[in-house]
C-alpha cells in the first residue's frame, strides 16, 4: 500500500443518535451523528411505526404526487 494516501483510523470513534444513544465503533471519522439507531428504530424495538419527517420531505412528496391522508 502507498503511504500517506489512507485516512486516519480511529479505534474509539463514537456514533451519537438523536435519541441520545452512543455506540463506540472503529471508523475513519472521530464522531458520527445519526437520526435513528437500533435503540429507537421501530423495526428493532417492536414499537408502532414512527415517521421521522426531516424538513417536511413526506409532506412535499405527498403534495407532489397528490396523495391524501
Amino acid at each position: 500500500m502507498k503511504k500517506g494516501i489512507h485516512p486516519e483510523y480511529y479505534e474509539d470513534a463514537v456514533i451519537i443518535c438523536a435519541c441520545g444513544n452512543k455506540i463506540q465503533v472503529g471508523s475513519t471519522k472521530k464522531e458520527i451523528r445519526v437520526e435513528i439507531c437500533s435503540a429507537c428504530h421501530p423495526f428493532y424495538t417492536g414499537q408502532t411505526q414512527v415517521v421521522v419527517d426531516t424538513g417536511g420531505r413526506i409532506k412535499k412528496f405527498k403534495e407532489k404526487y397528490g396523495i391524501k391522508d
